[in-house]
């Protein structure tokens, strides 16, 4: 499997049934100045100005955002505002009791998200957290059935995927 394929798939797999978001990402690997240049606006709000290696998982990460799939959160954010940005996701399982304990913990985000994925997997989700190497956490939610394919297909794609 090339690291585009591996893109793609991880694109399938957190947005099945939106195929843009797959185009999104591909378009960053397929063509990175092109990206930068049509994207241009967006990306410099990221601080990026040129095409890097991260570009395409950023390019999904922004694409999963857009279509409600993808929850940004900063490292210092507090938990009612996480859980608000995760239950809002299109993924969102419907689990009021657990979203309501989550929202009123007083924990640091690290140590929230190591709570919330525990909470979530009783669901039949995980949380996730594509890493773009920044201060802030992308975070998705999934089956927990394929947690690990998110995992290895990241890491086939030559970016980073960890589950909560």
């Amino acid at each position: 499997m090339t690291a585009r394929d591996a893109l793609l798939a991880v694109a399938g797999l957190l947005a099945p049934d939106t195929p843009q978001v797959a185009a999104h990402a591909a378009a960053a690997h397929d063509d990175p100045e092109a990206f930068v240049r049509e994207h241009a606006e967006r990306l410099d709000e990221r601080g990026i100005d040129e095409p890097f290696e991260l570009l395409p998982w950023t390019a999904l990460v922004d694409a999963l955002t857009d279509h409600g799939l993808l929850a940004e959160i900063d490292w210092k954010e507090a938990p009612d505002e996480i859980t608000a940005g995760l239950r809002a996701l299109r993924s969102a399982p419907a689990a009021d009791e657990v979203w309501a304990e989550l929202a009123h913990s007083e924990l640091p985000t690290d140590e929230f998200l190591d709570a919330a994925g525990n909470r979530l997997r009783d669901t039949g989700t995980v949380l996730a957290v594509l890493d773009i190497e920044s201060d802030c956490y992308p975070l998705v939610l999934l089956p927990s059935t394929r947690a690990d394919d998110l995992v290895s297909l990241a890491a086939a794609a030559g970016f980073t995927a960890e589950v909560c």
